[in-house]
């Protein structure tokens, strides 16, 4: 076991729920988004661990939810897409989204000129912004942010804003985050009522650790509490080992 992560700062399984990262986290970070891998054992491990939760598991990510459903399918009891946008709080549940303001309709053509003027960037599309990865480039990270906060300035005043992630830059609206997120899940079955256990790798992932921290659970980040992925992984491993229904961690 971890000893920065003692057994007793968990709630008992009978009243956690688990509210996971999955990039940097659950995963090995990879070059790029679409090149992670799911380690051998992880899909076993989750599920044990839901089934001793009943079934309060949930991945909170800034990817959209069809990608965590094909990296880990029919594997979490709910998905947080998008840094929270997307919500589904059930397998068999509709996505709900939030009410979002419109992207100008220009930034998408202006962030593809931005990676096309910085060989190795690429943009990553998504439904209410975009993201600039220069994982390939390390060295032209803050170039590319000056670029993106003169985007940014250029139109929709206090909508916006630049999130940054590892080796990225997320343009993304104003109002939605993982703290959102994890106060969406658990306000709904199997997660109403626990204390939900959130764990990720990055500054998007302060937010839900500040979140769960506020409804009476914890939060904790790799590396601080966990060396890396397959330490954090290694951990969830011996907690999945707890028979169902104990009253404490085993381990």
């Amino acid at each position: 076991m971890n000893p920065t992560v003692p057994m007793q700062a968990l709630p008992p399984p009978s009243r956690a729920a688990f509210l996971l990262d999955f990039d940097g986290t659950l995963v090995d970070i990879a070059p790029t988004p679409e090149s992670v891998v799911v380690a051998a054992g992880l899909p076993a491990t989750l599920l044990a661990l839901r089934r001793i939760c009943g079934d309060a598991l949930g991945v909170v990510s800034g990817r959209p939810i069809d990608q965590i459903d094909h990296f880990l399918p029919a594997i979490p009891f709910a998905v947080a897409g998008e840094h929270g946008i997307a919500v589904r709080h059930r397998p068999d549940g509709a996505v709900e989204r939030a009410t979002l303001p419109d992207l100008p309709p220009d930034w998408f053509d202006r962030a593809e000129r931005i990676a096309l003027a910085h060989p190795g960037v690429r943009v990553e599309r998504k439904k209410a912004g975009f993201v600039l990865h220069f994982r390939a480039v390390p060295s032209l990270g803050e170039a590319v942010r000056a670029e993106a906060e003169a985007l940014l300035a250029s139109g929709a005043p206090g909508l916006f804003h630049i999130q940054p992630a590892k080796m990225a830059w997320e343009i993304k609206p104003d109002g939605v985050d993982k703290e959102s997120a994890v106060r969406a899940l658990m306000r709904t079955a199997p997660f109403a009522g626990r204390l939900p256990i959130f764990v990720g790798d990055d500054a998007t992932d302060e937010d839900g650790i500040r979140g769960a921290k506020a409804l009476g659970g914890v939060g904790f980040r790799i590396p601080d509490d966990f060396a890396d992925p397959d330490a954090f992984r290694a951990w969830l491993s011996r907690l999945a080992q707890t028979a169902p229904g104990a009253a404490a961690w085993e381990g």
